[in-house]
């Protein structure tokens, strides 16, 4: 998979990208909505979150992106209801492993957390531009494209004006039916409440929080080859989610000689690839990729209509086989693929290396193509040695003398944690399993959940909703309509009642 800037923020590594699959740092915490004197305007402070008061009306698991702009859609569109946000990391972080020098987002700013729903908006990218006194500047720039590390920090600013609405290190456990038995004992009610179950990952302490609605935004867990992850967890393996955060302390001497693997096709591990040269100078890095060749991105302006918010509908009515065989025909517009300029750059270092000495064997850095990562060993000292496989003759070796210290991986994301959350849920659902309808909301059997009872999910709809839903591109219109589904459009309420 590619590098994308997702919506995820890293409950389980990876979530919603900017364009190319994957993978900014803890933001200042200045500037809040109230010290500015806007942020507050629309919301009832109250204190207490024992769990015995009355429900809240929404819970949403996960503090990324996806729910950040849910908490912004909340705020502007003035509904009623108790609304709290359960966050598994500490402070609010987005992909702060992949948080790399001179990295750019692959998608324009207007497609922020807000712009697109509401473009006079209060948490406009401009608008955070002109608060921290950077427009002009930004301006003169002439490009649409934000480094990941302003970005990140765009995002952090909005998060910080809903502090009082977010329960960091809290670590979700599960979401369980409410369950209301009838007065004559026969039949059960529908259910009316969800209970959320979450541990603290700071004091272990468990808390139960009930809710009339849940909305599961968790992004994904790292994907690695299935040989790989049986061997895990190993101190030697890093996934790219993490590359910033654990390389540094696996390798803690940036003028040593060190071997580096790297693998994976698309934006992150390139990006990985070429940020090693600079940070260990005096290393051999090689990259492991299963196509002939590093394939660039298409971002033409035809082909980045697929991203488009209104292509939603046109994707969820087709009929499933029609559906899977558009986003198969798409996925190269996200997945394995990497922007033109990075391509190019690379290919500059590779060619300096060849003017110096032909015998590419001989060279710092390499670039291994049709080999397919399949299984490790370890040798005496610890390192590793990938077994490969040549994806066109099918043909098995090994990485001979190179004897890695640390293999990274930039292969994407599995997003299936909800499923594990919703275990206590599943025998509710409609043909057992998590189908969604167009709001995202999961489709229970007919009489066992109250109409004004929903869990939705964000984030892990591709196959239904497109190549955009684990994406940056719509969130701002997403969050807009998942709101209007909750709360059924009723914009005549003056306040959002926001609870610690």
């Amino acid at each position: 998979m590619g590098m994308t800037n997702s919506t995820s923020n890293g409950y389980y590594g990876g979530g919603i990208t900017d364009g190319y699959e994957s993978d900014s740092n803890v933001p200042e915490r200045n500037g809040s909505v109230t010290s500015e004197g806007y942020g507050t305007r629309g919301f009832t402070r109250t204190n207490g979150d024992t769990g015995e008061e009355e429900p809240y009306d929404l819970i949403c698991v996960g503090f990324g992106p996806a729910s950040l702009a849910i908490a912004i859609a909340l705020h502007e569109q003035s509904y009623p209801g108790r609304v709290l946000f359960l966050e598994r990391q500490p402070v609010f972080a987005w992909h702060s492993g992949m948080l790399l020098p001179g990295a750019r987002m692959q998608i324009s700013f207007i497609k922020d957390l807000a712009t697109l729903r509401n473009p006079r908006s209060e948490f406009t990218f401009v608008n955070y531009l002109h608060r921290k006194k950077r427009l002009v500047s930004f301006t003169n720039l002439g490009t649409f494209l934000p480094l990941r590390e302003e970005y990140n920090d765009y995002m952090s600013w909005c998060a910080a004006h809903f502090e009082d609405v977010v329960r960091y290190a809290q670590d979700v456990i599960s979401v369980s039916p409410v369950c209301n038995n009838s007065d004559n004992g026969d039949d059960a009610k529908p259910v009316k409440r969800w209970e959320v179950l979450s541990k603290c990952t700071v004091t272990g302490k468990a808390s139960i929080r009930r809710a009339k609605n849940v909305v599961i935004a968790v992004g994904g867990r790292p994907a690695f080859p299935l040989s790989i992850a049986r061997e895990l967890p190993h101190r030697r393996i890093i996934h790219s989610s993490r590359y910033s955060d654990s390389v540094l302390e696996l390798l803690d001497d940036p003028s040593k000689q060190y071997r580096i693997a790297v693998v994976g096709a698309g934006q992150s591990s390139a990006e990985i690839f070429n940020d090693l040269h600079s940070k260990y100078p005096a290393s051999k890095t090689s990259l492991y990729i299963r196509q002939h060749a590093l394939k660039p991105s298409d971002d033409s302006p035809f082909v980045n209509e697929i991203f488009d918010p209104d292509r939603v509908n046109t994707l969820y009515s087709l009929a499933p086989e029609v559906r899977a065989a558009s986003i198969r025909e798409d996925r190269t517009t996200n997945y394995s693929v990497v922007r033109l300029p990075l391509i190019e750059n690379l290919y500059d270092t590779l060619y300096h290396q060849r003017i110096r000495d032909p015998d590419e064997s001989n060279w710092q850095h390499r670039i291994h193509a049709l080999q397919e990562v399949v299984g490790m060993e370890r040798d005496r000292e610890d390192k590793i040695r990938l077994k490969l496989r040549n994806t066109r003759t099918g043909e098995f070796s090994d990485s001979g003398d190179e004897a890695f210290d640390a293999v990274i991986f930039g292969t994407g994301y599995i997003r299936d944690v909800h499923h594990t959350m919703l275990k206590p849920v599943k025998s509710l659902m409609k043909d057992g399993c998590c189908n969604v309808g167009r709001d995202y909301r999961i489709a229970f059997r007919e009489g066992t959940v109250a109409d004004d009872a929903a869990i939705f999910l964000q984030g892990c709809c591709e196959a239904t909703h497109g190549l955009s839903d684990s994406l940056l591109s719509i969130l701002a219109v997403r969050a807009g309509e998942l709101v209007d589904s909750i709360f059924e459009g009723d914009v005549s309420a003056e306040t959002v009642q926001r609870t610690l």
